[in-house]
């Protein structure tokens, strides 16, 4: 039998309920985009999985971790490659969160108690109704 492609983790520390359902996410948003190493921990958990629960917790409207092939952040000796086996570990990755301005500021706070020393930057985004008309064809007819 083949194992199914996504899975919900279980979250070990469900000491807080998850938010509501609340309406789609559209417009002017803002992205925090934070960089970590793969092997970060906090409290025995990697570093990764907590953001991304407490943002779930949190309420915001999506979270992703996207492990990189190379790179090196300011308390690396070296850049840490997937290509050398031997230092394969400690692979950046990328936890992209996205809500509206509002939200993302108020996680911060979390996220600073989790990763005080990660690199973490704030960006302006537009977001799309993917089933709506594609962008720029307003008024087009």
């Amino acid at each position: 039998m083949t194992p199914p492609l996504h899975r919900r983790h279980a979250d070990v520390r469900a000491d807080q309920p998850a938010h509501e359902p609340r309406e789609e996410l559209t417009g002017t948003a803002l992205r925090l985009t934070v960089h970590l190493a793969d092997g970060e921990q906090y409290r025995h958990r990697p570093v990764y999985t907590e953001i991304v629960h407490q943002a779930h917790r949190a309420g915001l409207a999506g979270a992703a971790v996207f492990r990189g092939m190379e790179g090196f952040g300011r308390n690396s000796r070296s850049v840490h490659t997937s290509r050398l086996l031997d230092v394969a570990d400690d692979l950046p990755l990328l936890v992209v969160l996205v809500d509206t301005p509002e939200r993302v500021r108020a996680f911060l706070p979390t996220l600073r108690a989790i990763s005080p020393h990660s690199l973490a930057t704030l960006e302006e985004v537009e977001v799309v109704d993917p089933a709506g008309p594609p962008a720029g064809a307003e008024g087009q007819s």
